[in-house]
């Protein structure tokens, strides 16, 4: 046992204060220097009363307490070979054997709470009897198992005559055999190329073979550094089988082949992106096969470029910092018009659906579902149980063109006209966490998805069918490139207010057509305008009125701009998650802002819209904190926080992406 009267912190500040002393006395404080002096001769003498009186109290308790031991007994707990220690029922040393000692740093641990030198242990589910056995407790480069047995002794009166013993057994080995069970289980990794094809035909003829080759030797390479079993499959497919803890030196250095394939250049226009589905920790080889089809499906529904880890049911994202890339052509739009086509058919009512807060994407895409629906001669409704300041002008406009009471339905209507027939189709939404309402989605079986969001870790399972495609713009510009296969004439069935609501979703999750607009975007706004959509329409539906121009400048006045990112915190008096991302696209206004977030509080929620030019990818940054989006739009809403905890989770977030980056 120790007979300091001081722990190895404290002796360190007393040489300080002994050194700050005689410095005041070598540059002449005398006066001064005599105070601290006396000061410091007090302190010290207190330390060692209180040290000793302590000291005194717990040799007493230890004699009374060993006193009542026979004398085997006494023998088997001085001279037991394993580390054992005895606490009292506040969670404070008594006393330890020697072996206890040694597994620690040297230093004072007689007195101290069990909590500051063994952070595993909780004294209180020991004494609730909720906890037995502490398993793999990691005390410096070893692990223990921690065994607990309660002394009750009626003559101590010491924190409610309760005495803890803990026994110490030494589990390294234990712990480093599974570690390495672990390592050599089996992994398996499905690549797949995913926009080989584009890619070929943007290279010169004679340089094509070139750049194929080389792709293949890059990855076959790469298999080959991971002692993998690697054999191609497809035109642009690749399977490998690999030992578990070649993927975690992958994860470490976040699967470098991402980038090693994307500066593969031979006169391609276009880089070459994979997509990379990794199955692990799954009881057969063919469990790992199937965790992997799920991680690569989701890789591919999130635009490809990236990396996806699933083990078991946890998953992880690697890479997806590049800007989706616009397919060029409609081949799967038609085919899965078709195929909802024939969905629809066979239902014998349809609903439609989008997410909380439901913006004008999400309001077009569903009237645009639900023309269609009718078309083919099926009641369909569009529910909407209550509507916000973004959607407020366009549905003022469909009540005034007599259109909103045969359309839309709420909440309790669906519930009492569903039947195991009902079609449910979520637009503009793929996440359980953020659609309009999850009790419908658990209560109709059958459900289709549209969406271009990004797939999400949470996203609707078991649905008929899956349309998401986050190149697109938006999810109206999806809808309008189905109706021309869905419907006949589409001319006679959708009316120029229908069209409309469409065209505004695409004009507004383009941002005026500025953001994620491509050939094909611009092909399905000439196709709204056809159908009898007026820009001119459009842009008086988002005018605002001067207490929300205001309300706007007042917000970008509160910006503060660090490493070209622009954070907003929206005042208390404006409660507007709308108002909050029309601010986020004005900041990007600003020169030398790439990116801006804007965060509102309304009730126990707080928004969070992120916006960029590309450069950073606010949807990576926004998805660590539950939410999702695209490279350039995204947002996020956090519950049961502050807005300033919800400001430092933010900036953590930020700084973790600009780390990752610079790596």
């Amino acid at each position: 046992m120790e007979n300091n009267y001081f722990t190895e912190n404290n002796k360190i500040y007393m040489a300080i204060i002994a050194l700050l002393i005689a410095i005041l006395f070598i540059f002449g404080h005398l006066y001064v220097g005599g105070i601290v002096l006396v000061l410091y001769s007090v302190l010290v003498f207190y330390n060692i009363k209180i040290f000793k009186g302590k000291k005194d109290e717990w040799e007493k308790f230890m004699e009374d307490f060993v006193s009542k031991m026979n004398i085997s007994t006494r023998s088997v707990l001085v001279n037991i070979p394993f580390p054992l220690t005895i606490i009292n029922g506040e969670g404070n040393i008594l006393w330890y054997n020697e072996n206890f000692y040694n597994i620690f740093e040297k230093g004072e641990i007689l007195g101290r709470n069990i909590n500051e030198v063994i952070n595993e242990v909780n004294i209180d589910l020991i004494l609730n009897k909720d906890e037995k056995l502490f398993t793999y407790v990691k005390i410096r480069d070893k692990y223990y198992n921690i065994f607990t047995n309660i002394k009750d002794d009626k003559d101590v009166s010491i924190n409610k005559n309760k005495i803890v013993l803990l026994y110490f057994y030494d589990v390294t080995e234990e712990v480093k055999a599974k570690k390495e069970k672990e390592n050599i289980k089996g992994a398996v990794i499905l690549v797949e190329v995913d926009n080989l094809d584009d890619v070929l035909k943007t290279t010169e003829e004679d340089k094509a073979l070139l750049l194929s080759a080389e792709i293949e030797r890059t990855i076959k390479n790469y298999g080959q550094n991971m002692e993998a079993t690697i054999k191609k499959y497809s035109f642009n497919k690749y399977i490998m089988v690999v030992h578990k803890k070649n993927i975690n030196k992958e994860m470490e250095k976040n699967f470098e082949i991402l980038d090693e394939i994307r500066e593969i250049n031979f006169g391609n226009k276009l880089a070459v992106t994979l997509s990379v589905g990794i199955g692990c920790g799954g009881e057969t080889p063919l469990e790992n096969h199937h965790f992997a089809i799920s991680a690569k499906e989701l890789a591919l529904s999130r635009g490809g470029d990236q990396v996806v880890v699933k083990n078991k049911d946890k998953l992880e994202f690697y890479g997806g910092k590049t800007k989706e890339v616009e397919k060029r052509t409609k081949v799967r739009a038609r085919v899965v018009a078709h195929a909802l086509v024939d969905i629809i058919k066979e239902s014998s009512n349809v609903f439609i659906m989008g997410h909380i807060n439901p913006d004008i994407d999400a309001l077009g895409a569903a009237m645009g579902i639900n023309s269609v629906a009718k078309a083919l001669g099926k009641e369909s409704y569009v529910i909407l149980d209550s509507i916000n300041n973004g959607i407020e002008n366009a549905i003022g406009k469909i009540k005034k063109e007599n259109l909103f009471n045969p359309t839309f339905v709420t909440k309790e209507t669906c519930m009492d006209n569903y039947d195991k027939n009902s079609l449910l189709i979520l637009v503009d939404v793929n996440s359980k966490s953020h659609v309009h309402d999850l009790e419908i989605v658990q209560k109709i079986d059958r459900i289709v998805i549209i969406d271009h969001h990004r797939k999400s870790t949470d996203a609707v399972g078991e649905t008929l069918l899956n349309y998401i495609e986050p190149y697109a713009s938006s999810t109206c510009e999806l809808v309008t490139e189905m109706l021309q296969y869905m419907i006949e004439s589409p001319k006679d069935n959708i009316n120029s207010i229908e069209a409309e609501m469409m065209l505004a979703g695409i004009y507004v999750d383009t941002k005026n057509f500025y953001f994620k607009a491509g050939v094909r975007t611009f092909e399905a706004a000439a196709y709204l305008r056809q159908l009898g959509a007026d820009i001119t329409n459009v842009k008086k539906m988002f005018a605002s009125d001067l207490e929300s121009y205001l309300k706007r400048a007042k917000i970008m006045s509160l910006a503060k701009i660090e490493n070209n990112i622009s954070i907003t915190v929206c005042p208390p008096e404006i409660q507007d998650n709308v108002l909050a991302a029309q601010v986020a696209d004005e900041l990007l206004n600003i020169t030398g802002v790439q990116a801006s977030f804007v965060l509102v509080k309304i009730k126990d929620e707080v928004f969070i819209s992120g916006r960029s030019f590309g450069d950073i990818n606010v949807q990576l940054i926004l998805e660590t904190l539950g939410g999702g989006g695209h490279l350039t739009i995204a947002g996020t809403k956090l519950n049961n926080v502050s807005i300033d905890e919800a400001k430092e989770k933010l900036k953590h977030a930020i700084d973790k992406y600009l780390r990752e980056g610079e790596e």
